[in-house]
């Protein structure tokens, strides 16, 4: 494993640092002038994004890039830095057409889509036309445990027929969403095999019976582009908007989740390095008891874990990203649990720290310290809780273990006195 960037990844980290600097920044203000008074800030991205695609900064994400299809072909390890380049400005990957959830979109059209289906959906996608959203939760089941959904898809003729409720649904609120990519039970019997008994089906936003019931806030934070509550009643959809086959919709969703993962662990380590850089000036900057803050043992030390913890889920991030590359999604499955239970919890920590150095002010919208620790507090859920990841790692440890069961004891015997109470082992 080599993590050192590649001549052409270091060339395209400075050309996105050069836009992020030179074009994004300077329109942060913009920005939130228009999100702050409840407007998507169209006039502000599109332009950003046709420069974007001129210097050729676009649809990086994508491994499987076509001939035909725009966009710079990377490796999942190649896009991880520029990924994490992106993420110090939370809207900023939306220019280079690198945001999600339409990143995990696009890999589960170009995976299973029809012609037709590609034709109508994935290439307005890659061409940045239309965004869309992925419904998978629903707040009425432990959406942790997909098997749990209870959303119904019900073959009616030549048509499909939805039902149900999904909520927490990132993106469906902005106004250039079209699609939403819905997962749902397909099949009603109780003997079917329980991740063979959901569908997907691709379901227009402006289907007849699909209402937008509200924007949920997150930790009192209303996202301008949604995270909303979709309600389903009886949408019709014609059976040729079936995404896959019948039954495959659990795996479909697994295939979506790796490279998603890697791509939001790396913008999240961009936003703790820009915490990190943030607390080490306030802290050179600010005075208190007749001392800068910085030389304060508590306040080094703050400092000191924050750059070893956030190198740490770099590498850790950065191997997952390789796996894949290397091995495949499914090889790299308890890697991508790992670096999304490190980041979301790294994220709460740094930041957390930053804030404490700012005071009270780190509290406020005058930094970007206290959204982003927001955030940091909602990836913990996003993608699966702690808890499933925690147990994903847990289970391929035991496993491990398990198929070399006895081999540890013989060693543990082997160190032991001849005359101690290892024998007994």
């Amino acid at each position: 494993m080599d993590f050192a960037y590649s001549p052409r990844v270091q060339a395209l980290q400075q050309q996105v640092q050069r836009f992020m600097d030179d074009l994004i920044l300077p329109s942060h203000r913009d920005w939130h002038r228009w999100a702050d008074a409840g407007v998507y800030p169209l006039d502000v991205i599109e332009p950003l994004k046709c420069q974007a695609r001129d210097a050729g900064l676009w649809n990086l994400f994508l491994p499987g890039l076509r001939d035909d299809e725009p966009g710079t072909r990377l490796a999942n390890l190649e896009y991880a830095p520029l990924a994490e380049i992106m993420g110090r400005v939370p809207w900023a990957s939306e220019v280079f057409n690198c945001s999600a959830p339409d990143t995990g979109n696009i890999e589960l059209l170009h995976l299973f889509a029809t012609p037709d289906q590609r034709a109508q959906w994935l290439e307005p996608l890659l061409e940045g036309s239309i965004r869309s959203c992925f419904a998978m939760s629903e707040p009425d089941v432990a959406s942790s445990d997909p098997t749990n959904l209870c959303t119904r898809i019900a073959r009616d003729g030549d048509s499909y027929v939805l039902n149900g409720r999904k909520w927490f649904i990132t993106g469906a609120a902005h106004p250039s969403c079209r699609l939403a990519i819905v997962m749902g039970i397909s099949d009603a019997s109780p003997d079917a095999p329980a991740h063979r008994r959901h569908s997907m089906l691709l379901v227009p936003m402006d289907a007849p019976g699909l209402e937008i019931v509200r924007n949920i806030p997150v930790m009192q934070h209303q996202a301008i582009e949604g995270h909303c509550e979709l309600l389903f009643r009886d949408v019709r959809v014609p059976a040729a908007n079936l995404l896959g086959s019948e039954g495959d919709g659990f795996a479909m969703a697994q295939a979506r989740l790796g490279p998603g993962r890697v791509h939001h662990c790396m913008r999240t380590i961009g936003q703790c390095e820009l915490a990190l850089e943030l607390m080490a000036e306030r802290a050179l900057e600010r005075m208190a008891f007749g001392r800068h803050l910085s030389d304060f043992a508590n306040v080094q030390d703050w400092i000191a874990m924050s750059r070893i913890e956030i190198d740490q889920a770099r590498l850790l991030v950065l191997r997952a990203a390789w796996r894949m590359d290397v091995e495949g999604n499914a090889a790299a499955r308890t890697d991508v649990s790992a670096i999304k239970l490190v980041a979301a919890r790294l994220q709460t920590t740094v930041i957390d720290r930053a804030m404490q150095v700012f005071g009270a002010v780190g509290l406020t919208p005058d930094t970007p310290l206290a959204a982003l620790w927001s955030w940091g507090r909602a990836l913990r859920f996003l993608d699966g809780p702690d808890e499933v990841h925690l147990r994903t790692v847990a289970r391929q440890e035991l496993a491990r273990s398990r198929a070399h069961r006895g081999e540890n004891v013989l060693q543990l015997q082997r160190w032991m006195p001849p005359d101690s109470a290892g024998d007994a082992v």
